[in-house]
């Protein structure tokens, strides 16, 4: 990756809200994104010039259950290996905090599942899995 810094930790609650914004994912108050960043078990972000260009984190119990979200590639520097690069980084954290036999998860975005795929993710329904579901407040 060109002159790109992959930073281990949260990013700023303003640059959070903005790099939804820019993905087009909507604005966000600020007091659950704060809460939100909070309660993250692990996030990557990737920056140029201290800029935010991508960021990805688990949630969960730490234990268990942990949940692939927000995986955010400004649509400017999609398709240059950002995601990817996001993606290699919360495996070898999973690879270290995920007992055997613990779950993990996320919900891809329409049309994003072969991205995910690549990663060991399987799709639902399958012949041992039913679907998976959702429900938005």
């Amino acid at each position: 990756m060109k002159r790109y810094q992959v930073i281990e930790a949260n990013p700023t609650v303003a640059e959070f809200i903005a790099l939804r914004k820019q993905a087009g994912w909507g604005e966000i108050n600020i007091n659950i994104a704060q809460k939100s960043l909070e309660n993250t078990l692990y996030c990557v972000c990737i920056r140029q010039s201290h800029a935010l260009l991508a960021m990805g984190r688990v949630v969960g119990d730490g234990a268990m259950y942990f949940y692939i979200q927000d995986v955010i590639v400004t649509p400017t520097h999609q398709g240059q290996g950002l995601g990817h690069q996001i993606m290699l980084n919360i495996e070898a954290y999973l690879q270290s905090a995920a007992a055997q036999g613990a779950t993990i998860g996320l919900l891809a975005a329409k049309g994003k599942e072969p991205f995910y795929e690549r990663y060991g993710y399987v799709s639902r329904p399958n012949t041992s899995l039913g679907n998976g579901m959702c429900k938005f407040a």
